[in-house]
């Protein structure tokens, strides 16, 4: 006999916990199961964000932000030291440690909203059975009025560079090196390759990054990603665009790269090998015949606007559904799905989701971009400022970016906002809470911002929108 909820939940990273978090909450009695494990062997709540994916690179990433402010940033300060030494392990350990107390923490909450937790694989059968194989071999089946399909997503694998966790690797991988490699070379320059790519390079690798792409960050507002690029080229990071690779091949010297490019056939040598070149759905195996749920040809679950699958009381969200593979749309959709469950509206603007690079410096942006508003035959105006004028950021010798504001020509209302910059990653919420409530470029230039601030360069740009920022040349 299968035992009874009124929700199961398939998978506990981001979308998933925040599911069933807020079902319980709401009184329905939940389930949820995973089948993930930390390098101790037990458990591990909280999907590849906070295991090996945004929680952990942000460890490394401050990590290795203070090593390369202590040789590149200090001196402005008059700091000096000598004899500064890396400590990989101790990095890597502090990473671990941030990692367990946060998957730690969704236990917790588990526990203490009265959720019943089930580790090991569960696949979905007709009418909302779940049969989980646990990790002890053993098999539990499960019914719930409603499931929630959060089975989240995998790095994917080019069929000629197979992650072999030592030379070729995924993200996962580049998060445990035991030491800095001489040479690093990463496929893909998207958030993840330049992420890594940034983590290492700071720590003293040469890091080559290969995008088969013409355009840098193409998703990206393109003054942003110029910008970007530039402050990327000064750092070292060699950026290489439209260079597609076609072998990778491991000997004793290194990983052998082939790949075209431009100027035609082009070879490079590495010492470690990240590819980065995007994810999947991890929907393999998860739905067993007869459910009715559908998969597209990417083999993400089919939903409708509201995360609903089309089969009577099973739904999808997260990063195995349509829609950008952020952690925080995941959160959305989780409790928006939980509320629609318990018969309260659930809703997710997908209009006003932010973006961010925990790059140096940050990117950031929310809305459209010009090139997105060109194309559409939007009319629209932009103003554009600074952080080198921002009295607060050159106080803190971090002057590299700008913001911009895109209103409607007409309307004024905001559609975008664009960040290259120190801590824009925080900073972006001010154009998310404004185009949430439908608000203007003359509302934002009219608020009053604490000076000195980073966030004065939100007000001036909005300023500039019609030309009245004050210290600017408009």
């Amino acid at each position: 006999m299968a035992e009874q909820y009124d929700v199961v939940v398939i998978g506990a990273g981001p979308a998933g916990y925040h599911a069933a978090i807020r079902a319980a909450q709401l009184g329905l009695k939940t389930a949820c199961i995973d089948a993930a494990v930390w390098k101790d062997g037990k458990p591990a709540l909280g999907g590849t964000c906070l295991r090996v994916g945004c929680i952990p690179s942000k460890a490394l990433l401050d990590s290795s932000r203070q090593w390369h402010n202590l040789h590149h940033l200090f001196a402005e300060h008059g700091i000096t030291t000598s004899d500064a030494k890396i400590d990989v392990a101790a990095m890597v350990g502090r990473k671990d440690r941030i990692v367990k107390q946060f998957t730690g923490g969704i236990a917790q909450l588990f526990k203490a909203n009265r959720i019943t937790a089930y580790y090991g694989f569960g696949v979905l059968h007709p009418d909302r059975i779940v049969k989980v194989k646990q990790h002890d071999g053993s098999e539990v089946e499960l019914q719930g009025k409603h499931v929630i399909l959060a089975a989240g997503s995998d790095s994917i694998e080019l069929p000629f560079a197979k992650f072999d966790g030592d030379r070729i690797v995924d993200n996962v991988g580049a998060l445990d090196f035991s030491e800095v490699p001489k040479r690093l070379g990463v496929i893909g320059a998207g958030v993840i390759g330049l992420e890594l790519g940034s983590v290492w390079k700071r720590l003293g690798a040469e890091v080559t990054i290969l995008e088969a792409m013409p355009d840098f960050l193409a998703a990206a507002d393109a003054e942003v990603s110029k910008v970007a690029a530039r402050e990327f080229k000064k750092q070292g990071l060699d950026i290489r665009l439209g260079a597609k690779v076609s072998k990778a091949e491991v000997k004793k010297d290194g990983v052998h790269l082939s790949y075209t490019d431009a100027k035609g056939e082009q070879s490079l040598v590495v010492d470690k090998l990240l590819v980065a070149v995007g994810r999947r759905a991890a929907t393999k195996g998860l739905l067993a015949d007869g459910t009715g749920v559908k998969l597209d040809q990417r083999g993400m679950i089919e939903v409708d606007a509201h995360c609903a699958t089309g089969v009577e009381g099973v739904w999808a969200i997260g990063d195995c559904v349509r829609g950008p593979m952020l952690a925080h749309k995941g959160f959305e959709e989780g409790i928006a799905v939980a509320e629609l469950i318990a018969g309260l509206p659930g809703h997710v603007n997908f209009d006003t989701i932010p973006w961010v690079i925990y790059t140096e410096p940050e990117i950031a942006w929310v809305g459209k971009t010009e090139q997105q508003l060109k194309a559409e035959g939007i009319p629209y105006k932009a103003g554009s400022f600074p952080f080198a004028a921002i009295g607060r950021a050159v106080a803190m010798a971090e002057p590299a970016g700008f913001v911009k504001v895109l209103a409607h020509e007409e309307t004024d209302r905001i559609l975008g906002m664009h960040l290259v910059g120190v801590n824009v990653s925080e900073l972006v919420h001010e154009g998310v809470l404004a185009m949430e409530f439908h608000g203007s470029a003359e509302d934002l230039a009219r608020i009053c911002h604490a000076h000195p601030t980073l966030s004065e360069a939100i007000h001036d740009a909005a300023m500039a929108v019609d030309k009245r920022a004050i210290h600017k040349a408009n």
